[in-house]
Formats: C-alpha cells, sequence, structure tokens
C-alpha cells in the first residue's frame, strides 16, 4: 500500500452510497458508488459504506488516514448520530453513524449533514471557493440548506441550522414534513413534478422533461419553474440579511435546469436586494455528484493532524483551497 496520506469521503443517501479517496489539495484518486441498503437498516448502511471504502482503498493502493461522511438527515456533529431522517430510510434516527463507521474503518470519522457537506466542499473548491460567508442550498427530492460564517458550517446545538427547506410561506400546499406552505413544496424536483401535474392534470412527467418543456416555450412548464425561482430567491434574500453572506452556491438535481430556474430568481432577487447594499452573487454548483463527499473528506482533514508530511494543518482546513483539476 502507498505511503501517500489520503482521506476518505463519503455521501451516503437514500439511494446510493458515493465515495472518494482524495489528497489534501482535492484531488480524486478513487472513486465509487454503490446502491444503498436504506430499508435495511442503520448496520446494513454501514457495511455498504466501509465495504466502498475498502474496495478504493484496494484497487488505489492507498489507504485512507481518516474519514467524514456526509449523510442524509439531521446530524448531530458531536456524537455522530442521526437526529431526524424522511421515510426513505429505516432505523436512521437515533443511529450513530459515525462511531459505527469509525468501528468498521478502524479510523476517526466526522459525521455531517449532507448539504453541509456539500457547501463545505464547493467552499474549498467549488463555485463559491476563497468565499468565507455562503449559504448552500440544494434542490433534490428535498430542499437542503446549509450556512458557512467565517469560513465554517455553522451546525447549530441540534445539527439542524440552515434548514431553508423547511421555512413557511410560501404556499398553502402541505409539506413532506406535514407542515404547511414549506419552501419545499414549490422548489424540490419532486414538487416541480407534482405542480406541473397539476396544471395538466395528469402525473408522471419528469423533472428533466418538464425543464426541456419550459425551454420549447410550454408556459406550464415556464410556470412551474418560475414559481420556484421566486420561491427560491425570496428564501435566500431572508438568509441573506439574516447573515450578511454574500454568496449563494445552488446545487442538486435540479440545478440541471438552471437557465429555466434562474430568470426568475434574478427577476426576484432584483426587487429584494441586501439591505447591506452589497450586491449577493448565487452560483450553480460546480462539483457535481461529488460535491458532498469532498465536502465530507474536507471536514475529515482535522482528524488526521499529526504533523506528518503530507497531513493537513487546522490552517490548511480552516481557510479554502484554490479550484483544482480532479482525476477519475
Amino acid at each position: 500500500m502507498s505511503s501517500q496520506h489520503v482521506v476518505a469521503g463519503l455521501d451516503i443517501g437514500g439511494t446510493k452510497i458515493s465515495a472518494v479517496l482524495c489528497d489534501r489539495s482535492g484531488t480524486v484518486l478513487a472513486a465509487g458508488v454503490v446502491p444503498a441498503p436504506a430499508r435495511e437498516g442503520g448496520p446494513a448502511m454501514t457495511a455498504a459504506a466501509a465495504a466502498l471504502v475498502r474496495s478504493l482503498e484496494q484497487s488505489s493502493g492507498l489507504v485512507a488516514v481518516a474519514a467524514g461522511v456526509g449523510a442524509a438527515g439531521v446530524i448531530d456533529q458531536a456524537s455522530g448520530t442521526v437526529r431526524a431522517a424522511s421515510e426513505s430510510f429505516t432505523d436512521w434516527v437515533g443511529y450513530a453513524i459515525g462511531p459505527e463507521l469509525s468501528n468498521a474503518l478502524g479510523v476517526p470519522v466526522s459525521a455531517e449533514n449532507d448539504v453541509n457537506a456539500f457547501l463545505m466542499g464547493e467552499l474549498r473548491w467549488g463555485s463559491v471557493a476563497g468565499s468565507e460567508h455562503a449559504i448552500g442550498i440544494t434542490l433534490g427530492t428535498g430542499v437542503g440548506g446549509a450556512i458557512a460564517i467565517d469560513g465554517r458550517i455553522m451546525s447549530g446545538p441540534h445539527g439542524a441550522a440552515g434548514e431553508i427547506g423547511h421555512t413557511p410561506g410560501y404556499s398553502e400546499l402541505v409539506c413532506t414534513c406535514g407542515q404547511v406552505g414549506h419552501l419545499e413544496t414549490l422548489a424540490s424536483g419532486r414538487s416541480i413534478e407534482a405542480r406541473y401535474a397539476e396544471r395538466i392534470g395528469a402525473v408522471g412527467t419528469s423533472g428533466i422533461a418538464i425543464a426541456e418543456l419550459a425551454r420549447a416555450g410550454d408556459a406550464d412548464a415556464a410556470a412551474v419553474f418560475d414559481a420556484a425561482g421566486h420561491a427560491l430567491a425570496l428564501a435566500i434574500a431572508t438568509a441573506a440579511n439574516l447573515f450578511d453572506v454574500v454568496d449563494v452556491v445552488v446545487g442538486g438535481g435540479v440545478r440541471e435546469a438552471w437557465d429555466v430556474l434562474e430568470p426568475s430568481l434574478s427577476r426576484t432577487l432584483a426587487q429584494n436586494a441586501p439591505i447591506s447594499g452589497i450586491p449577493l452573487a448565487v452560483h450553480p454548483a460546480r462539483l457535481g455528484g461529488r460535491a458532498v463527499a469532498l465536502g465530507a473528506a474536507a471536514l475529515a482533514w482535522p482528524l488526521a493532524v499529526d504533523g506528518a508530511p503530507g497531513i493537513a494543518t487546522e490552517a490548511d482546513v480552516a481557510a479554502p483551497a484554490s479550484p483544482v483539476g480532479m482525476t477519475a
């Protein structure tokens, strides 16, 4: 095995588990994906994640000195335990994913919410690299959010800071969480599909297809994306005033429809500029499907600090690096 120091970064979701081995510059030296056994419970998820890391180590000849995991749900960073999760997971709430994965891999593990990890990845190597005050938003099956102040992720006392998707006041629709009017009812991929189905009276059109229809001039498809962009902009404007941030990065599957989402978003933001007068920049995410795993890896480096050559120092971790190329 190589003596090169690397860390593992994992993205644990409801359908798949992704992992990377990367060095401290963010260069991906090995990467892989396996299905997530979310319905089989926490131990099965841990076993699948650990097996993926081991397979990457074996194929690359590298050994991770620490690991980070960005997991779906609200994560208590102090204990590495899942505090809340969606119905897609069985026996996930209360599961100590951090300690269990550490036991399985034999290295220290940092556990974080997946959207927090996404923002860290984009802060260090993505579209907001070099920024210290930023909001990260993911538009996927749901809507997730994260906040960075002074270059560090704000987690809150319960690991739930930044949950912008469940802020109210955007509609009269029932959210997946059971409450009414949350941002997620308009801006998530699932909601975009549902809102389009309501307009045309038929279900089954995918978000990708709706975006294509919007590009082709379909009025109903365009209206759905306009509503999503408008609601998202209002949420961003509120958060920007609360936290005095200057950068926002938007990722997730809906980011692929940025060209039809962004016009409404920009129009609404122009009418709701931050009170500071400082221009707010909204960026589409750059790291794609690896953002969470890379962010989790970045969060793992402090666990590997030991002064050895190639091991990150606290200063290295605190200061975002310049964007670098990634190899598969």
